[in-house]
Protein backbone atom coordinates (compact mmCIF):
# COMPACT_ATOMS: atom_id res chain seq x y z
CA UNK A 1 0.00 0.00 0.00
CA UNK A 2 1.24 3.48 -0.92
CA UNK A 3 0.81 6.26 1.63
CA UNK A 4 1.30 9.94 0.77
CA UNK A 5 2.32 12.30 3.56
CA UNK A 6 2.79 16.05 3.40
CA UNK A 7 6.32 17.16 4.27
CA UNK A 8 5.16 19.99 6.51
CA UNK A 9 7.63 19.80 9.40
CA UNK A 10 11.38 20.54 9.43
CA UNK A 11 12.22 16.87 9.95
CA UNK A 12 9.96 15.68 7.13
CA UNK A 13 11.23 18.40 4.80
CA UNK A 14 14.78 17.25 5.50
CA UNK A 15 13.73 13.70 4.62
CA UNK A 16 12.21 15.13 1.44
CA UNK A 17 15.53 16.77 0.51
CA UNK A 18 17.60 13.71 1.39
CA UNK A 19 15.51 11.08 -0.45
CA UNK A 20 17.42 11.41 -3.78
CA UNK A 21 20.68 10.75 -1.90
CA UNK A 22 19.50 7.18 -1.27
CA UNK A 23 17.82 6.78 -4.66
CA UNK A 24 21.01 7.76 -6.52
CA UNK A 25 23.59 6.57 -3.99
CA UNK A 26 27.02 6.20 -5.68
CA UNK A 27 25.47 6.97 -9.08
CA UNK A 28 28.30 8.21 -11.35
CA UNK A 29 26.23 10.88 -13.14
CA UNK A 30 23.93 12.25 -10.43
CA UNK A 31 25.12 15.54 -8.89
CA UNK A 32 23.90 16.02 -5.29
CA UNK A 33 22.58 19.44 -4.30
CA UNK A 34 23.73 21.09 -1.10
CA UNK A 35 21.23 20.00 1.54
CA UNK A 36 21.15 23.36 3.30
CA UNK A 37 20.68 25.18 0.00
CA UNK A 38 17.71 22.96 -0.87
CA UNK A 39 16.14 23.53 2.54
CA UNK A 40 16.44 27.29 2.09
CA UNK A 41 14.83 27.01 -1.35
CA UNK A 42 11.76 25.45 0.34
CA UNK A 43 11.72 27.95 3.23
CA UNK A 44 8.93 30.52 2.88
CA UNK A 45 10.82 32.97 5.10
CA UNK A 46 13.92 32.88 2.87
CA UNK A 47 12.81 32.25 -0.72
CA UNK A 48 10.90 35.22 -2.21
CA UNK A 49 9.34 32.92 -4.81
CA UNK A 50 6.69 32.24 -2.18
CA UNK A 51 5.48 35.85 -2.45
CA UNK A 52 3.94 35.02 -5.83
CA UNK A 53 3.76 31.23 -5.63
CA UNK A 54 2.62 28.47 -3.35
CA UNK A 55 4.13 25.03 -3.00
CA UNK A 56 3.26 21.83 -1.18
CA UNK A 57 5.74 19.01 -0.67
CA UNK A 58 4.79 15.34 -0.51
CA UNK A 59 6.53 12.07 0.35
CA UNK A 60 5.39 8.63 -0.75
CA UNK A 61 5.82 5.67 1.60
CA UNK A 62 5.63 1.95 0.90
CA UNK A 63 6.18 -0.58 3.69
CA UNK A 64 7.02 2.39 5.92
CA UNK A 65 9.92 3.38 3.64
CA UNK A 66 10.18 6.55 1.54
CA UNK A 67 9.85 5.65 -2.15
CA UNK A 68 9.12 8.99 -3.82
CA UNK A 69 8.67 12.74 -3.50
CA UNK A 70 7.04 15.59 -5.42
CA UNK A 71 6.32 19.31 -5.13
CA UNK A 72 2.97 20.76 -6.23
CA UNK A 73 3.43 24.41 -7.25
CA UNK A 74 1.29 27.29 -8.45
CA UNK A 75 3.04 30.37 -9.80
CA UNK A 76 0.27 32.92 -9.29
CA UNK A 77 1.94 35.53 -11.53
CA UNK A 78 1.82 32.99 -14.33
CA UNK A 79 -1.83 32.19 -13.64
CA UNK A 80 -3.14 35.71 -13.07
CA UNK A 81 -0.92 37.86 -15.30
CA UNK A 82 -0.30 35.48 -18.19
CA UNK A 83 -3.61 33.63 -17.93
CA UNK A 84 -1.83 30.26 -17.99
CA UNK A 85 -4.09 28.16 -15.81
CA UNK A 86 -1.37 25.71 -14.90
CA UNK A 87 -0.30 23.79 -11.83
CA UNK A 88 3.37 22.80 -11.82
CA UNK A 89 5.14 19.79 -10.40
CA UNK A 90 8.82 19.66 -9.56
CA UNK A 91 11.51 18.12 -7.37
CA UNK A 92 10.06 14.78 -8.41
CA UNK A 93 11.98 11.61 -7.63
CA UNK A 94 10.62 8.10 -7.46
CA UNK A 95 11.50 4.41 -7.47
CA UNK A 96 10.56 2.43 -10.57
CA UNK A 97 6.95 1.91 -9.58
CA UNK A 98 4.38 3.70 -11.70
CA UNK A 99 1.79 3.40 -8.93
CA UNK A 100 3.99 5.59 -6.72
CA UNK A 101 4.29 8.17 -9.47
CA UNK A 102 0.52 8.06 -9.98
CA UNK A 103 -0.17 8.55 -6.28
CA UNK A 104 2.22 11.50 -6.05
CA UNK A 105 0.78 13.22 -9.13
CA UNK A 106 -2.71 12.86 -7.68
CA UNK A 107 -1.71 15.37 -5.00
CA UNK A 108 -0.74 17.84 -7.73
CA UNK A 109 -4.08 17.25 -9.48
CA UNK A 110 -5.87 18.01 -6.22
CA UNK A 111 -4.14 21.37 -5.90
CA UNK A 112 -4.86 22.26 -9.53
CA UNK A 113 -8.51 21.29 -9.39
CA UNK A 114 -9.07 23.06 -6.07
CA UNK A 115 -7.92 26.28 -7.76
CA UNK A 116 -9.84 25.74 -11.02
CA UNK A 117 -6.67 25.27 -13.06
CA UNK A 118 -6.77 23.53 -16.41
CA UNK A 119 -3.57 21.54 -16.83
CA UNK A 120 -0.46 20.22 -15.12
CA UNK A 121 3.11 20.68 -16.38
CA UNK A 122 6.49 19.61 -15.11
CA UNK A 123 8.95 18.92 -13.85
CA UNK A 124 9.78 22.57 -13.22
CA UNK A 125 10.47 24.90 -10.31
CA UNK A 126 8.99 28.17 -9.13
CA UNK A 127 10.53 30.38 -11.83
CA UNK A 128 12.70 30.49 -14.95
CA UNK A 129 15.87 30.43 -12.86
CA UNK A 130 14.99 27.10 -11.25
CA UNK A 131 15.78 23.66 -12.62
CA UNK A 132 13.53 22.38 -15.39
CA UNK A 133 12.75 19.27 -17.37
CA UNK A 134 13.00 15.50 -17.10
CA UNK A 135 16.07 14.06 -18.81
CA UNK A 136 15.18 12.10 -21.97
CA UNK A 137 18.64 11.67 -23.56
CA UNK A 138 22.14 11.84 -22.11
CA UNK A 139 21.79 9.47 -19.17
CA UNK A 140 25.50 8.62 -19.42
CA UNK A 141 26.58 12.25 -19.00
CA UNK A 142 27.27 13.87 -15.65
CA UNK A 143 24.67 16.36 -14.47
CA UNK A 144 25.26 19.89 -13.24
CA UNK A 145 24.35 21.95 -10.20
CA UNK A 146 21.55 23.64 -12.14
CA UNK A 147 19.86 20.59 -13.67
CA UNK A 148 18.01 17.55 -12.40
CA UNK A 149 19.20 14.05 -13.20
CA UNK A 150 16.79 11.14 -13.44
CA UNK A 151 16.57 7.48 -14.42
CA UNK A 152 15.10 6.65 -17.88
CA UNK A 153 11.96 5.16 -16.33
CA UNK A 154 10.75 8.61 -15.28
CA UNK A 155 9.80 9.31 -18.89
CA UNK A 156 8.11 5.92 -19.21
CA UNK A 157 5.98 6.60 -16.14
CA UNK A 158 4.75 9.96 -17.45
CA UNK A 159 3.98 8.72 -20.95
CA UNK A 160 2.14 5.66 -19.65
CA UNK A 161 0.03 7.99 -17.51
CA UNK A 162 -1.05 9.98 -20.58
CA UNK A 163 1.35 12.91 -20.43
CA UNK A 164 2.52 14.55 -23.65
CA UNK A 165 5.53 16.69 -24.43
CA UNK A 166 5.06 20.39 -23.70
CA UNK A 167 8.54 21.95 -24.02
CA UNK A 168 11.83 20.52 -25.27
CA UNK A 169 15.17 21.70 -23.91
CA UNK A 170 18.59 21.01 -25.39
CA UNK A 171 21.98 20.96 -23.70
CA UNK A 172 24.93 21.56 -25.99
CA UNK A 173 28.69 21.71 -25.62
CA UNK A 174 31.82 22.25 -27.66
CA UNK A 175 35.57 22.02 -27.04
CA UNK A 176 37.02 25.43 -26.25
CA UNK A 177 39.70 24.66 -28.83
CA UNK A 178 36.94 25.21 -31.44
CA UNK A 179 36.86 28.92 -30.53
CA UNK A 180 39.04 30.73 -33.06
CA UNK A 181 39.53 34.46 -32.41
CA UNK A 182 39.80 35.28 -36.10
CA UNK A 183 36.07 34.49 -36.45
CA UNK A 184 35.05 37.40 -34.22
CA UNK A 185 38.01 39.70 -33.36
CA UNK A 186 37.73 42.13 -36.31
CA UNK A 187 33.94 42.15 -36.16
CA UNK A 188 33.84 43.01 -32.45
CA UNK A 189 36.24 45.92 -32.94
CA UNK A 190 33.99 47.37 -35.64
CA UNK A 191 30.82 46.84 -33.60
CA UNK A 192 32.28 48.53 -30.52
CA UNK A 193 33.16 51.62 -32.59
CA UNK A 194 29.92 51.71 -34.58
CA UNK A 195 27.60 51.57 -31.57
CA UNK A 196 29.95 53.14 -28.99
CA UNK A 197 29.95 50.06 -26.79
CA UNK A 198 32.35 49.17 -23.99
CA UNK A 199 32.90 45.71 -22.44
CA UNK A 200 33.26 45.58 -18.66
CA UNK A 201 35.47 42.99 -16.98
CA UNK A 202 35.76 42.36 -13.26
CA UNK A 203 38.15 40.92 -10.72
CA UNK A 204 36.08 41.62 -7.59
CA UNK A 205 32.48 40.63 -6.91
CA UNK A 206 31.74 43.97 -5.19
CA UNK A 207 32.41 45.80 -8.47
CA UNK A 208 29.72 43.75 -10.21
CA UNK A 209 26.94 44.56 -7.74
CA UNK A 210 26.05 48.07 -9.03
CA UNK A 211 25.08 46.51 -12.37
CA UNK A 212 23.18 43.44 -11.17
CA UNK A 213 19.72 45.05 -11.00
CA UNK A 214 20.20 46.31 -14.56
CA UNK A 215 21.21 42.79 -15.54
CA UNK A 216 18.00 41.25 -14.20
CA UNK A 217 15.94 43.98 -15.89
CA UNK A 218 17.71 43.16 -19.14
CA UNK A 219 17.11 39.46 -18.52
CA UNK A 220 13.37 40.15 -18.21
CA UNK A 221 13.40 42.24 -21.40
CA UNK A 222 15.49 39.91 -23.55
CA UNK A 223 13.61 36.72 -22.63
CA UNK A 224 10.08 38.15 -22.55
CA UNK A 225 9.18 36.78 -25.99
CA UNK A 226 9.64 33.14 -24.95
CA UNK A 227 6.32 31.41 -24.34
CA UNK A 228 7.26 29.95 -20.95
CA UNK A 229 8.84 33.08 -19.50
CA UNK A 230 7.74 34.55 -16.15
CA UNK A 231 9.50 37.80 -15.21
CA UNK A 232 11.80 37.98 -12.17
CA UNK A 233 10.42 40.32 -9.49
CA UNK A 234 12.41 42.94 -7.58
CA UNK A 235 12.44 40.82 -4.43
CA UNK A 236 13.67 37.79 -6.39
CA UNK A 237 16.47 39.91 -7.84
CA UNK A 238 17.82 40.50 -4.34
CA UNK A 239 17.52 36.80 -3.51
CA UNK A 240 19.32 35.60 -6.63
CA UNK A 241 21.93 38.31 -6.21
CA UNK A 242 22.86 36.93 -2.80
CA UNK A 243 22.47 33.28 -3.77
CA UNK A 244 24.39 33.14 -7.04
CA UNK A 245 26.61 36.14 -7.78
CA UNK A 246 29.13 35.45 -5.02
CA UNK A 247 29.30 31.82 -6.22
CA UNK A 248 30.62 32.83 -9.63
CA UNK A 249 34.15 33.89 -10.50
CA UNK A 250 33.89 37.66 -11.09
CA UNK A 251 36.01 37.38 -14.23
CA UNK A 252 33.38 34.97 -15.66
CA UNK A 253 30.72 37.71 -15.67
CA UNK A 254 30.80 40.01 -18.71
CA UNK A 255 28.80 43.19 -19.19
CA UNK A 256 28.58 45.49 -22.21
CA UNK A 257 27.44 49.08 -21.78
CA UNK A 258 26.61 51.88 -24.21
CA UNK A 259 27.98 55.43 -24.17
CA UNK A 260 25.58 56.31 -21.32
CA UNK A 261 26.87 53.40 -19.20
CA UNK A 262 23.55 51.59 -19.69
CA UNK A 263 23.80 47.82 -19.75
CA UNK A 264 22.88 46.41 -23.19
CA UNK A 265 24.26 42.85 -22.93
CA UNK A 266 25.58 40.39 -20.37
CA UNK A 267 26.99 36.91 -20.08
CA UNK A 268 27.26 34.71 -16.99
CA UNK A 269 29.47 31.64 -17.12
CA UNK A 270 30.21 29.36 -14.16
CA UNK A 271 32.97 26.87 -13.46
CA UNK A 272 31.68 23.31 -13.40
CA UNK A 273 31.05 22.26 -9.80
CA UNK A 274 29.73 18.78 -10.69
CA UNK A 275 32.65 16.67 -9.46
CA UNK A 276 33.11 18.91 -6.41
CA UNK A 277 29.44 18.51 -5.45
CA UNK A 278 29.73 14.74 -5.80
CA UNK A 279 32.65 14.81 -3.36
CA UNK A 280 30.80 17.15 -1.00
CA UNK A 281 27.77 14.80 -1.03
CA UNK A 282 25.37 17.50 0.08
CA UNK A 283 27.45 19.07 2.86
CA UNK A 284 29.69 22.12 2.95
CA UNK A 285 31.50 20.93 6.07
CA UNK A 286 33.96 19.58 6.87
CA UNK A 287 35.36 19.22 3.34
CA UNK A 288 32.63 20.28 0.89
CA UNK A 289 33.61 23.93 0.94
CA UNK A 290 37.20 22.99 0.09
CA UNK A 291 36.11 20.92 -2.92
CA UNK A 292 33.89 23.74 -4.22
CA UNK A 293 36.64 26.30 -3.76
CA UNK A 294 39.08 24.11 -5.68
CA UNK A 295 36.57 23.74 -8.52
CA UNK A 296 35.98 27.50 -8.59
CA UNK A 297 39.71 28.08 -8.99
CA UNK A 298 40.75 25.16 -11.17
CA UNK A 299 37.81 23.63 -13.10
CA UNK A 300 38.70 23.20 -16.78
CA UNK A 301 35.03 22.95 -17.79
CA UNK A 302 32.66 25.92 -17.72
CA UNK A 303 28.87 26.28 -18.00
CA UNK A 304 27.17 29.11 -19.82
CA UNK A 305 24.38 29.97 -17.41
CA UNK A 306 22.74 33.10 -18.85
CA UNK A 307 23.25 35.45 -21.75
CA UNK A 308 21.05 38.41 -22.59
CA UNK A 309 21.06 41.16 -25.19
CA UNK A 310 18.78 44.18 -25.34
CA UNK A 311 16.28 43.63 -28.20
CA UNK A 312 17.47 46.92 -29.75
CA UNK A 313 20.94 45.41 -30.17
CA UNK A 314 20.01 41.89 -31.17
CA UNK A 315 21.18 40.89 -34.66
CA UNK A 316 23.84 43.62 -34.58
CA UNK A 317 26.79 41.37 -33.84
CA UNK A 318 27.12 42.20 -30.15
CA UNK A 319 27.81 38.53 -29.42
CA UNK A 320 31.20 38.96 -31.13
CA UNK A 321 32.22 41.29 -28.29
CA UNK A 322 31.06 38.76 -25.69
CA UNK A 323 32.95 35.94 -27.41
CA UNK A 324 36.12 38.02 -27.54
CA UNK A 325 35.97 38.87 -23.84
CA UNK A 326 35.44 35.24 -22.84
CA UNK A 327 38.21 34.09 -25.16
CA UNK A 328 40.63 36.49 -23.49
CA UNK A 329 39.61 35.14 -20.07
CA UNK A 330 39.45 31.42 -20.80
CA UNK A 331 42.33 30.85 -23.19
CA UNK A 332 45.06 31.49 -20.58
CA UNK A 333 43.23 29.24 -18.09
CA UNK A 334 43.30 26.24 -20.42
CA UNK A 335 39.53 25.77 -20.42
CA UNK A 336 38.62 22.53 -22.18
CA UNK A 337 34.84 22.20 -22.57
CA UNK A 338 32.24 24.96 -22.88
CA UNK A 339 28.88 23.57 -21.75
CA UNK A 340 25.52 25.26 -22.29
CA UNK A 341 22.78 24.71 -19.77
CA UNK A 342 19.21 23.83 -20.89
CA UNK A 343 17.85 26.08 -23.65
CA UNK A 344 14.41 25.93 -25.18
CA UNK A 345 14.42 24.15 -28.53
CA UNK A 346 12.31 27.00 -29.94
CA UNK A 347 14.95 29.59 -29.00
CA UNK A 348 16.58 29.62 -32.45
CA UNK A 349 18.41 32.88 -31.74
CA UNK A 350 20.56 31.25 -29.07
CA UNK A 351 21.49 28.35 -31.34
CA UNK A 352 22.43 30.67 -34.18
CA UNK A 353 24.63 32.58 -31.74
CA UNK A 354 26.87 29.54 -31.15
CA UNK A 355 26.65 27.87 -34.55
CA UNK A 356 30.27 28.53 -35.58
CA UNK A 357 31.80 26.55 -32.71
CA UNK A 358 30.89 23.01 -33.68
CA UNK A 359 28.40 22.49 -30.88
CA UNK A 360 26.90 19.06 -30.25
CA UNK A 361 23.66 18.28 -28.43
CA UNK A 362 24.62 15.85 -25.67
CA UNK A 363 21.45 15.94 -23.57
CA UNK A 364 17.76 16.51 -24.09
CA UNK A 365 15.09 17.12 -21.52
CA UNK A 366 11.45 18.12 -21.62
CA UNK A 367 8.48 19.14 -19.59
CA UNK A 368 5.30 17.09 -19.86
CA UNK A 369 1.70 18.23 -19.81
CA UNK A 370 -1.67 16.72 -19.05
CA UNK A 371 -5.13 18.27 -18.92
CA UNK A 372 -6.82 18.15 -15.55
Amino acid sequence: MIEIRKANTPSLLKEYVKFPFSLYKKHPYWVPPLIQDELETFDKSKNPAFESAEAHFYLAYKDNKIVGRIAAIINWNEVNLQQKRKVRFGWWDVIDDIEVTKALLEKVYELGKANNLEYIEGPMGFSNLDKVGVLTEGFDEIGSMITWYNYPYYVTHLEQLGYVKEKEYLENKFPFSNVLPETFYKAQELIKKRYELTPLNFTKTKDIMPYVDQMFDLFNTSYASLASFVAITDVQKEYFKKKYISFINPEYIKFIVDKNNTLIAFGIVMPSFSRALQKANGKLFPFGFYHLLQAKKHSKDVLSYLIGIDPEYQNKGVTAIIFNEYYNTFQPKGIQDFIRTPELEENTAIYNMWKHFGQVTFKRRRTYRKEL
